[in-house]
């Protein structure tokens, strides 16, 4: 994998055959503590991220020369040796190598944004993405502060945080924007 200083990225993965990553609550919290560690010592700033029973989504923006994928392999291969023994399993927990896209155009990188955090609503799993603990929309609206976000990102794609937060209440997209977009996501 490819990445530039500077350049923004949809990261993603799914589990192998679509099954779960993620088993227990425990297994969320030990990720995210991971990548609370990790994150800036591969200077790479998160934007938004969110964790699925059976995929993640990162929007991340590469902020020296150490590429983005040093530090996916770091935090997942961790991870999946720590799962797996907590399993009792051996072998592959994803289908692959994680997949990137490149955010190109800023108007790309807002709906993203929105895609990411509105995962658990469009699975069923909660109603609002601010009931979903396993992501950082409730930092981007600014509603509590335990996970990395880059604000000023928010603020410069939103104006605020608050208009992040009107933003996503009433989503809407143009249907010509929407068909372009669809290289960003996971489906």
């Amino acid at each position: 994998m490819y990445f530039e200083e500077g350049g923004y990225y949809h990261i993603f993965n799914r589990g192998l055959n679509k099954e779960k990553i993620f088993f227990s609550s425990a297994n969320y919290k030990y990720l995210l503590k991971r990548i609370k560690r990790t994150y800036r010592k591969y200077k790479i700033s998160i934007i938004a991220f969110c964790l699925m029973p059976n995929h993640y989504h990162f929007l991340l923006r590469q902020d020296s020369e150490k590429p983005i994928s040093d530090w996916l392999k770091v935090l997942f291969s961790g991870y999946v040796l720590a799962v797996n023994s907590q399993q009792n399993r051996t072998g592959k927990l994803f289908e692959g190598k994680p997949k990137k896209r490149i955010i190109d155009r800023i108007e790309y990188l807002q709906h993203l944004l929105y895609y990411i955090h509105n995962n658990p609503v469009k699975a069923g799993i909660v109603d609002h993405p601010s009931k979903w603990k396993y992501s950082n929309f409730l930092e981007c609206i600014g509603e509590r502060k335990e996970f990395p976000y880059d604000e000023l990102v928010i603020c410069d794609n939103f104006g605020s945080l608050k208009e992040y937060n009107l933003f996503a209440d009433n989503y809407s997209i143009d249907e010509e924007i929407g068909k372009q977009i669809e290289k960003y996501y996971l489906e």
